[in-house]
C-alpha cells in the first residue's frame, strides 16, 4: 500500500475555484503509475461519497452527478500526483476530501470505497454561501 498526502483545501466563496492535490507521502513511490486513483468527500454527520476517479495512465475518468462538469481529475506520473480542480464550488461541497489508491484493477474507475486500500488524512474544503 501507498501513504497519500492531500494539501489544497481551505475557505472560499461560493463560485470560487480549489485545487486539490494528492500525492504519496514520504520518498518516491515507484509503483504511483499502476493505481486507480479516487477523490471521495464527507460533510459532517454523513456518509463518505465518491466524487471522482481516474485510472493508472489517465485515460478514463468518471464523476459523481453533483461535481459533473464543474471538477476535473487529471493526473501526472511522472510527478506523482493527482489533482482535482473545482470550480464553481457550492456550499453543498463542503467537506472532508480524501484521495484513495489501488492496484489498477485494468478495467476502469472503481467508485466504491471499498475498492481502495490506500486512504489520505483528508483536507478541508470549506464553500461560504
Amino acid at each position: 500500500q501507498v501513504q497519500l498526502v492531500e494539501s489544497g483545501g481551505g475557505l472560499v466563496q461560493a463560485g470560487d475555484s480549489l485545487r486539490l492535490s494528492c500525492a504519496p507521502s514520504g520518498r518516491k513511490f515507484s509503483s504511483f503509475s499502476t493505481y486507480d486513483i479516487g477523490w471521495f468527500r464527507q460533510a459532517p454527520g454523513k456518509e463518505r461519497e465518491f466524487v471522482a476517479a481516474i485510472n493508472w495512465n489517465g485515460d478514463r475518468t468518471s464523476y459523481a452527478d453533483s461535481p459533473r462538469g464543474r471538477f476535473t481529475i487529471s493526473r501526472d506520473n511522472a510527478k506523482e500526483t493527482v489533482s482535482l480542480q473545482m470550480n464553481n464550488l457550492k456550499p453543498e461541497d463542503t467537506a472532508v476530501y480524501f484521495c484513495a489508491a489501488d492496484p489498477t484493477k485494468g478495467w476502469g474507475t472503481p467508485r466504491l470505497a471499498t475498492e481502495y486500500g490506500s486512504w489520505g488524512q483528508g483536507t478541508q474544503v470549506t464553500v461560504s454561501s
